[in-house]
Formats: C-alpha cells, structure tokens, sequence
C-alpha cells in the first residue's frame, strides 16, 4: 500500500471488552447504548477499527490521489472529551436534523457528543440512519 496505508483498520479485537476499558462510566454507558442503536439501525454487528473505533458496515473509498481503502459506513468511539460519532458522509444534508439534535459539535466527518443526556436521541436515530443509508458514502470529499 505505500505511503498511504491506513493505520485504522478492521481488526477483531472484541468489542465488549473494549467497552468494558472504558474507565468514565457515563461515557461508559453512552456508548454502549449508541453501540447498541447503531447496531439495530445498520442490522451489522459491531467491529472494532483500530484500538479505539467501533464500526458498522463497510465501503471502499477512493481518495483524489486515486488510492482504495476500506472504511467504516458509520461508527464511535467513546473518547474521554467526548462521545465521537463517525458520520461518514459528513453534515452537509443534515442541517435541519443537527439544528434539532441538542448540544453538540461537529467536525468534517465528526459529531461530538458530551453526553446523551444533551441531545434528542430519537433524532441522533434518524442522523445515524440517513448516514448509514446515504448513497453519497464514499464520494470523493472536498
């Protein structure tokens, strides 16, 4: 693969134990329970994607400089800041949605989330389904 090989990459390492290192037991619990909507959501079983990123699904992207990798559809990862969710297809049909969500931030492909306890959950089940389900998965992203 060269210079760009990805260091994030489907393993399987379990999912449950990793959940279980989780040392703050509010993000602890958030992340079980957003592990267990993803999963019910995509009808995928979780995997984990590197030591810290649990994963639904996959798809093959193609970057500008043409280079193929494998990568999740939608994903987490319950960092100590904050709750991150992998929103592949970035934010940009999701205003509306994002503007009913609750405290959040968000990054290119990121959604940070401080605690459930901040947003709409059955909003974040709508963003996560229309994500994971987007057609404009895997476009080149500007």
């Amino acid at each position: 693969m060269g210079k760009y090989e990805l260091k994030t990459q489907k393993n399987s390492a379990d999912v449950q134990a990793f959940l279980s290192s989780v040392t703050d037991i509010s993000r602890k619990q958030d992340a079980r329970k957003v592990t267990a909507i993803m999963q019910e959501i995509t009808g995928e079983k979780p995997a984990m994607w590197g030591a810290s990123i649990i994963g639904f699904g996959s798809y093959t992207y193609k970057n500008r400089s043409g280079f193929e990798g494998e990568w999740m559809r939608i994903g987490l990862s319950p960092r100590k800041q904050n709750l991150t969710l992998y929103i592949m297809n970035g934010f940009k049909e999701y205003d509306s949605l994002l503007q009913q969500l609750g405290k959040h931030k968000t990054g290119k492909s990121c959604l940070y989330i401080n605690s459930l306890e901040d947003i709409d959950l059955e909003v974040l089940r709508e963003l996560i389904t229309k994500s994971y389900n987007s057609p404009s998965i895997g476009e080149v992203q500007s």
